[in-house]
């Protein structure tokens, strides 16, 4: 049991390392843009530190569920697998979303 829970543990934590360095990369785009360079770097370290922080409770909480599965240890790995990654992904979009908006709403008041 213990195997499964270190192996979703790192497995999860790699996939939230993965896309919070796509946020970075993403932002790392935008900061050459002259409308929306000033605003990135603090956006991009705000909604990347929130995603982190967001989706590793996840991933720990998901952990802390593995004891009730005891009895199929394999079954409570891919189950809690594929809801952290469907979790982490959820997140990933809404960051991106939440990105957009607010590189959008920099722009929007610098020209006024």
């Amino acid at each position: 049991m213990l195997t499964y829970l270190l192996s979703f543990i790192g497995l999860s934590l790699l996939a939230l390392v993965a896309l919070t360095r796509m946020i970075v990369l993403i932002v790392s785009m935008q900061r050459e843009c002259p409308e929306t360079g000033p605003a990135a770097r603090l956006v991009a370290v705000t909604v990347a530190t929130g995603f982190c922080a967001i989706g590793a409770g996840g991933v720990f909480l998901i952990a802390a569920a593995f004891p009730l599965l005891a009895q199929a240890p394999m079954m409570a790995f891919f189950v809690g697998l594929g809801l952290a990654v469907l979790c982490l992904g959820l997140g990933f979009s809404h960051a991106v979303n939440t990105l957009r908006l607010m590189l959008h709403r920099s722009n929007v008041l610098a020209d006024s």
